[in-house]
């Protein structure tokens, strides 16, 4: 009994010590201040990204309580992207009339509604019109609210491109008329009208190192590498054209995550991080998932055409930080910097409805190292013979007093 009761004190001071140090299973932590109040917001520094893993599942906040308990706080990531929510209006087409001008398409929706999108879609395959779209409450005194509106498809064996949605600001009116301009019936199939909520998230521009150009004549295309210095979480990338004149390329934006020196130098592994169209109907400004990156390329397929010249390249993310809530006083910090951490499961995700809206940011201060991890050359444990051969020893040696208790007992 009392070896019994010595097990379960050992198994109780274990579980102890293991509580007290959960934070050395983390190579960072920065001190936290400033908690006043149950809910709070942990803005993240940027100089933790590069230090994190790229998913952020490794990131925590312990706290030390007044009777020297660990205390785990409960919080959940939140990454201010912007949000847009899209509702479809139903609506009438009335008639469909043309003239020397072009067609008109009149269409009725919802007195109650506004709309600020319309996205067209036509049988033919290759297009270049202009538009006008007007709107009117009676049908007889118009107002015109897009003029002159460039809508383009070009599809073939090489080229898959369509710009034919319409976006107007914000208008609320009974009847829209719709002109195009063409000498040729459009076809139009169908139409959708949306009317879109956009929340514009928090934004930071983040300071480029260096930009790269090169063009790569034997593949007609041009390669754009940014540099951010170091990894930092990116939401959006934009830059300018000098060009004036027309013009529709396919790019590819990727990010580098690995790199293997060889005997011709570097080689670099990329991620694509979005396949789309860089194009003068267009801003050439390019969103995709927020995604810890150090250096971006962009490559432009040029085709026969020739290389355009590129300026102003900014790139955005977007604010990423914890909500928080903390029940009991304590010292807490920001640790991170495992890269066997898992995505934690608290609860509070489940009552996400009942988090304050408003909450106090509160202070992160600068970075402790807790541990050095040391990243060592494995050498094979039996590079030496004498460690095979003392093991054979021992086996041997084991096995032979097994034999003689067995002899023993039967004895």
């Amino acid at each position: 009994m009392k070896w019994r009761n010595r097990q379960i004190i050992l198994i109780l001071l274990l579980t102890c010590s293991l509580c007290y140090g959960q934070m050395d299973h983390y190579q960072f932590k920065r001190l936290i201040t400033g908690v006043n109040d149950q809910w709070h917001r942990v803005p993240l520094p940027d100089s933790i990204f590069g230090k994190v893993s790229r998913d952020l599942s490794d990131l925590r906040i312990y706290g030390l309580g007044n009777n020297n308990d660990t205390i785990e706080v409960p919080y959940l990531l939140r990454i201010n992207s912007k949000k847009i929510n899209s509702r479809a209006i139903t609506f009438k087409t009335l008639n469909t009339s043309y003239n020397n001008k072009g067609y008109y398409y009149t269409f009725e929706v919802p007195a109650a509604v506004s709309i600020n999108q319309i996205d067209l879609n036509f049988k033919e395959r290759n297009f270049d019109w202009n538009i006008d779209l007007q709107g009117s409450w009676q049908q007889e005194e118009w107002f015109t609210l897009v003029n002159d509106y460039r809508i383009l498809s070009i599809k073939n064996e090489l080229t898959d491109y369509e710009f034919t949605t319409v976006i107007l600001p914000n208008s609320k009116y009974r009847f829209f008329r719709l002109h195009i301009k063409s000498d040729k019936k459009p076809n139009l199939i169908s139409a959708q009208i949306f009317d879109n909520e956009s929340t514009d998230g928090e934004y930071k521009k983040y300071p480029i190192n260096e930009v790269m150009i090169d063009g790569n004549r034997a593949k007609n295309t041009t390669e754009i590498i940014v540099d951010l210095a170091k990894p930092i979480p990116v939401g959006s990338i934009s830059f300018g054209v000098r060009e004036q004149y027309d013009f529709y390329r396919p790019i590819a934006i990727s990010h580098i995550i690995d790199s293997v020196k060889t005997d011709k130098g570097w080689k670099y592994n990329y991620n694509t991080l979005l396949k789309g169209t860089l194009s003068s109907l267009e801003e050439s400004s390019f969103d995709f998932p927020s995604t810890i990156v150090q250096k971006i390329k962009i490559t432009v397929y040029n085709g026969d055409n020739q290389p355009l010249t590129y300026e102003n390249f900014q790139v955005k993310g977007f604010l990423h930080e914890l909500v928080a809530r903390f029940t009991k006083e304590g010292t807490y910090y920001l640790t991170y910097g495992n890269s066997e951490g898992s995505f934690p499961n608290y609860d509070i995700a489940q009552f996400s409805k009942n988090i304050p809206e408003t909450l106090a940011p509160l202070k992160v201060g600068s970075e402790q190292r807790l541990r050095n991890l040391q990243f060592l050359e494995q050498e094979p444990i039996f590079k030496n013979k004498l460690w095979l051969w003392a093991i054979i020893a021992i086996i041997i040696m084991v096995l032979g007093g097994f034999s003689l208790n067995m002899i023993k007992n039967r004895d």
